[in-house]
């Protein structure tokens, strides 16, 4: 069976990533269950709410599978609330994380869903020559505080990194799947997947 990029489909919002990387023409689908951990290429963790979809991952056992094949090279992106559970550590909690990503992050930095905003930003990778931009859209959002030795910051809004890479993760404050751009789809597939 040919693999395939998988999209956490825990909860939040997992439909849009779907779609986005249908559109980039790769074969994508809903991932639940750890029995087909093998078939993935790669995996998108979404936005929603990072403790529930913790949760539901220790629940499945998903959560240790994940870890471990994160840190074999299992491609992975987290947007939001999969950023959060991506970060080694996260301020004044300890909730379930991943923790395979040399970051600190705090939730909910940029205000509660009132304060949600959209923005374009300059995507710079200089290992790979790559420039573009980017759109994302802002809600309920973590700050990364803190990038290890490791991190590339491939984006940043007033000073502060919100789009970051370390070897084949790649981990964003914003959701670039709520806009019209496939840009930061298209990096994790051609630069992190295919790569």
């Amino acid at each position: 069976m040919p693999k395939y990029i998988g999209v956490l489909a825990l909860q939040g919002d997992y439909q849009k990533h779907l779609e986005m990387l249908l559109s980039l023409g790769v074969d994508a689908r809903l991932f639940r269950e750890i029995e087909e951990l093998p078939d993935l290429s790669g995996l998108v963790i979404p936005g929603g709410e990072s403790t529930t979809i913790g949760m539901l991952m220790e629940r499945r056992g998903l959560d240790t599978a994940l870890r471990a094949a994160i840190t074999d090279g299992l491609p992975v992106f987290g947007t939001c609330a999969g950023t959060i559970l991506l970060a080694r550590t996260i301020d004044g909690s300890d909730q379930l994380r991943l923790g395979t990503m040399d970051i600190g992050v705090r939730r909910n930095a940029y205000g509660s869903q009132v304060d949600s905003f959209e923005l374009s930003l300059q995507l710079h990778d200089t290992e790979n020559q790559l420039a573009c931009q980017v759109d994302g859209v802002f809600i309920r959002a973590p700050l990364i505080t803190r990038t290890g030795p490791g991190v590339a910051i491939l984006a940043s809004m007033d000073n502060a990194p919100v789009l970051v890479r370390q070897g084949r993760q790649l981990a964003a404050s914003f959701h670039p799947e709520l806009t019209n751009s496939a840009a930061v789809h298209r990096y994790f597939v051609d630069q992190l997947v295919k790569a």
